[in-house]
């Protein structure tokens, strides 16, 4: 139960610190925003992996922790339990988040009181880009944690945070970034609007994302 706990406690501090980071700085009014926001979201990351990672991991997000599944690193007990705890983390958090500055049904993304996601070029585009850039982070993650990887292996947090700013450099543009369905929810839920009508893709795009991450390792993972 305690690194469920965890998973709970690191997802809501993910999102709680990235959202209220993309609502301060008004993300997607100018680069300084877009800047900021990504070195949030990475940089919360890094903290956690410190923080928790000794208990749970620190996965901190369903599609890494399918990705962990289908690369044989975790049960599927383990794996259902820490996607819903991530969920109830990210619910959490988007509520203290609302509570604090408040929410208007149906903001777009740049004007959101909760950080939600919106697909700024369209729903097919959106899923696209979320299941690449989430392929390409669950890839740094199945890597970066790797036995193969050695000594190295101790800087995994680092590397897996830096990652998430240059996803989140790339992807706030076209849908604000997700690639983290937990990271989703709970601020759709509160926002409502098109961010709840579009949250399927914050969910399919990131775990399809994680599952292609999942097979790509197992092809070149030299540990077989």
């Amino acid at each position: 139960m305690k690194k469920y706990l965890a998973e709970m406690v690191g997802t809501f501090t993910l999102t709680f610190l990235g959202c209220g980071a993309a609502v301060s700085l008004g993300c997607g009014i100018d680069t300084v925003s877009v800047v900021g926001t990504a070195f949030a979201f990475g940089l919360a990351v890094v903290a956690m992996a410190y923080t928790i990672g000794g208990v749970s991991g620190c996965h901190i997000n369903p599609a890494i922790s399918l990705g962990m599944f289908l690369s044989g690193r975790m049960s599927l007990k383990d794996c259902g339990m820490y996607m819903l705890f991530q969920i109830i983390g990210g619910i959490l958090a988007a509520a203290a988040l609302a509570g604090i500055v408040g929410t208007t049904i149906g903001d777009p993304f740049i004007t959101t009181h909760t950080g939600a996601n919106a697909c700024a070029f369209g729903v097919t585009n959106g899923l696209i880009v979320e299941v690449v850039l989430t392929m390409l982070f669950v890839l740094v993650v199945l890597g970066a944690t790797a036995k193969t990887n050695g000594a190295t292996n101790n800087l995994a947090g680092l590397a897996i945070g830096l990652s998430l700013v240059l996803i989140h450099l790339v992807g706030i543009h076209f849908t604000g970034t997700s690639v983290n369905p937990a990271r989703s929810i709970g601020p759709a839920i509160f926002e409502g609007g098109k961010a709840l009508q579009e949250l399927w893709v914050f969910i399919i795009g990131p775990l399809v994302g994680g599952a292609l991450a999942a097979l790509i390792w197992k092809v070149i993972d030299t540990e077989e």
